[in-house]
């Protein structure tokens, strides 16, 4: 069978139906969190991403948070735990805005 199948099962194509609504609400908890710390509008793009580690001393998982204001500033943070293990209070406090903004020409993976 194709991944590209329909299995017969609504939520089933690609993989545990289950698993991936628990990770759909975790990314909107995410997104919900940084929007309410930050004061970002509705309009403003926030983008989650879990990745995989292969540097030693750092967690097998991380989650990678990127969030561009209406001047069009990039921020990034990250939290070493899968998204689904994020809590609340692992998302910076309001008044490190500016120190999560981008560098001009620095470039990572998440976003």
């Amino acid at each position: 069978m194709s991944l590209w199948s329909d299995a017969g099962r609504a939520g089933a194509r690609f993989g545990e139906g289950g698993r991936n609504a628990r990770r759909a609400e975790a990314v909107a908890r995410v997104k919900a969190w940084t929007r309410e710390r930050f004061g970002l509008r509705d309009e403003d793009t926030i983008l989650v991403n879990e990745e995989a580690s292969a540097a030693p001393g750092f967690p097998p998982v991380e989650t990678h948070v990127g969030f561009w204001t209406a001047d069009g500033t990039r921020h990034r943070y990250r939290v070493f735990r899968a998204v689904e293990e994020v809590q609340e209070s692992d998302v910076p406090p309001a008044w490190m805005k500016d120190t999560l903004a981008g560098d001009p020409g620095f470039e990572c993976s998440c976003c």
